[in-house]
């Protein structure tokens, strides 16, 4: 077995609970981390044999694009497609966060987690 991380995906969307958040928007941090058997492809040295990280990224950029009230809907349709379309993955948990969120203090972030194995 083995791990494939994609860590700091930046990307800028429009997701939230507020009028205001949807017409000007803000920035987001996407971390991914899969489960998946690493062993042919570290063997065979063929893409065919792993999970694609294009497409991992792929997937998170088009459901990011997709408006939600909330960040745990968007991260559970980006498991939801993970797990729908790259066969080969056992587990995955994504981290949406957004950063410097409208929430009257001086925070960097808040982050949603959220986890399914296969």
């Amino acid at each position: 077995m083995g791990k494939i991380k994609l860590t700091n995906i930046r990307i800028f969307s429009y997701h939230g609970c507020l009028e205001e958040e949807a017409k000007i928007g803000s920035n987001y941090r996407v971390d991914l981390t899969i489960k998946t058997n690493l062993k042919p492809s570290a063997q065979t040295d063929e893409l065919n044999d792993t999970v694609d990280y294009v497409d991992l990224n792929r997937i998170v950029v088009e459901e990011m694009a997709i408006r939600a009230k909330l960040l745990e809907h968007v991260a559970q349709r980006i498991i939801d497609r993970v797990l729908k379309e790259l066969l080969s993955v056992l587990k995955i948990e994504v981290q949406v966060t957004k950063l410097n969120p409208p929430i009257g203090g001086d925070v960097e972030g808040v982050t949603i987690i959220l986890s399914k194995k296969r």
